[in-house]
């Protein structure tokens, strides 16, 4: 019987272990999503994977505190970059430990959770289930 106690406070314990262990998006995170994101690959809400090797549009976020713009952009030989399109209006809510981005433009409203965020890596899911992991762009010039 004691054998089963303490199988169970084992499994109980790794419970809460992993629990304490989400990749929760905090407000104080926020900062690192500021600059140039590739799409590196896109999650399907029925699991099929659409993965990205070379991108010629790049995301670029310009977030002051808690708003910003969300900008494409093209990468050119020297370095730089254009802006591509029309730049849409972002703010970032933070919810009950889940931070989002909601974005506005003339022609539309909608938002997307951040899933995961770190210097290198931001995952956002839209309101269709739908996953998009960016890595941040390795620069390349021809000078």
């Amino acid at each position: 019987m004691s054998n089963i106690i303490a199988r169970f406070s084992l499994l109980v314990l790794l419970i809460l272990i992993l629990m304490g262990c989400t990749n929760a998006v905090k407000e104080s995170d926020i900062k690192l999503m500021q600059g140039y994101w590739e799409i590196e690959k896109v999650i399907f809400p029925d699991g099929k994977e659409k993965e990205y090797k070379v991108n010629e549009i790049i995301d670029f976020f310009d977030l002051k505190q808690k708003a910003g713009s969300r900008k494409k952009v093209k990468p050119q030989f020297d370095g730089s970059y254009i802006m591509f399109g029309d730049a849409e209006a972002i703010s970032v809510s933070v919810r009950d430990e889940t931070a989002f981005l909601e974005y506005k433009t003339s022609y539309a409203q909608w938002k997307e959770e951040i899933i995961e965020l770190s210097q290198e890596k931001l995952v956002l899911r839209n309101e269709q289930n739908t996953e998009y992991h960016y890595k941040r762009p390795i620069p390349f010039s021809i000078k």
